[in-house]
């Protein structure tokens, strides 16, 4: 340190503040550290020896000298201690925590794989063929095959998965038990229309040929949070069945275009209220279970982002959770309609469209006729529900990202009379509708 920077820190001593320039910043940017005014010493006057001088001074050695080794020794103890003792504790403590996490992780594998099956479908397509002339002439069948996963949901035998996994074409359809049992008696009970955002199938196995079948729990998940621990499991690639991977909840009330891995636009499907993860879902996990460290179902494996790593979308169980109940008292599927086609409102969307709230249901204008936000002759157009109308209650249950409209639609039946609350414009609405059941198109 030069004379110069002694001057100057001095005179920060006095002043309470030192400013210094550091090489490893940004170029012209000052830092400025507190130092501590250094406290003035206190000065006492000698006292003469009581006693004979050079026992004193032998006596003042004698002390300073165990001071001195007392120190050494308490400083050698304390670094073994932190080189040996306690370095070898933080590295057992990470192994235990590691060690119990993946023994959780194991244990839900476990405990949910049995409810978690490989669901294997013949599809029949129509395709074009030339004939002898290079000319598109007439059409053929075509006979595909494809794979994904379901979740049994009752020892009766029903499964829940995504409607994509058993499309419209869907010829037969078997599952595969955890224990590598095919059973071929296998059924459609229902699904979703292709334009619904809830992307749900039921599947019914008529015959167990005497397997036990053991139903998941399902969960709660409007209780899950951004950052939560979730584990996926499903059947990878349709050929490494009961694939386990574990991640977080990343995300919720996402909004997504899905399609095949092809990117035809024709199987282009617009999704609603997502969980986002970065559990690894691949091509054939769709309609797995996404669980939380309970073992509980919290959502359904539904798609995944092809141009990002690990980026994958589940469909919270809340969404599924009225058609499950619905389906086990009445063996039938039925979808309670409102007709009306809406924007989960985020900060994002409220800022764009610029709207007075952040939370609701928003009924936004279309530009497309075929499309039109109130679908005419619906249970909402004879309700009187107009295009720009923000639904923020469902019989006063507020529409957020953790209860969307979906959901809370989906807890009710075809013939169930709700209350809608509506802000339209600068005034509130609370409008009564009956509900129908969803049009097969």
């Amino acid at each position: 340190m030069t004379k110069e920077d002694n001057n100057k820190l001095d005179q920060a001593r006095e002043a309470g503040t030192y400013s210094v320039s550091s090489a490893n910043r940004r170029p012209g940017r000052t830092l400025t550290f507190t130092v501590p005014k250094l406290p003035k010493p206190q000065l006492r006057r000698p006292t003469a020896p009581t006693g004979q001088p050079w026992l004193a001074a032998i006596g003042a050695i004698l002390f300073v000298l165990i001071i001195m080794l007392a120190g050494f020794s308490g400083a050698w103890l304390e670094n073994r201690d932190n080189s040996n003792g306690l370095t070898v504790g933080s590295l057992s403590n990470q192994k235990k925590v590691v060690t119990s996490e993946s023994q959780l992780i194991s244990q839900i594998a476990k405990t949910v794989g049995p409810s978690v099956v490989s669901v294997n479908v013949n599809i029949t397509s129509t395709s074009s063929s030339q004939n002898g002339f290079g000319l598109f002439g007439f059409s053929q069948p075509e006979q595909e095959q494809a794979a994904g996963t379901g979740i049994i949901i009752s020892s009766s035998g029903l499964i829940v998965t995504n409607r994509h996994v058993v499309p419209d074409g869907t010829t037969s359809v078997s599952v595969t038990l955890s224990d590598g049992t095919e059973l071929k008696n296998v059924s459609v009970v229902g699904r979703t229309s292709d334009s619904d955002s809830l992307d749900i199938a039921f599947l019914k196995i008529t015959n167990a040929e005497g397997h036990k079948l053991t139903p998941a729990v399902i969960g709660d998940s409007s209780t899950v949070q951004v950052g939560d621990d979730v584990v996926a499991i499903g059947n990878a690639l349709g050929q490494f069945q009961n694939t386990v991977t574990s991640g977080i909840i990343s995300g919720y009330g996402r909004s997504v275009t899905a399609g095949d891995s092809s990117g035809a636009t024709s199987t282009d499907e617009n999704l609603d209220d997502l969980f986002q993860t970065d559990a690894a879902i691949n091509e054939g996990n769709s309609g797995g279970p996404l669980v939380n460290l309970n073992g509980q179902v919290i959502g359904i494996n539904t798609a995944i982002a092809g141009n990002a790593q690990n980026i994958g979308f589940a469909i919270p169980i809340n969404d599924v959770r009225g058609l499950i109940t619905q389906v086990l008292a009445t063996g039938t599927f039925q979808r309670p309609y409102l007709g009306v086609r809406y924007i989960p409102l985020t900060a994002d969307v409220a800022n764009e469209y610029n709207l007075s709230v952040q939370n609701g249901a928003f009924v936004a204008p279309s530009s497309d006729p075929t499309q039109p936000s109130v679908i005419a002759g619906s249970p909402a157009d004879s309700a009187g529900l107009q295009s720009n109308d923000i639904i923020t209650q469902l019989d006063g249950t507020n529409i957020d990202q953790t209860h969307s409209l979906t959901s809370l639609l989906d807890q009710h039946q075809p013939g169930d009379k709700i209350t809608l609350t509506v802000l339209r414009g600068s005034s509130t609405k609370h409008i009564g509708v009956t509900l129908g059941s969803m049009p097969s198109s």
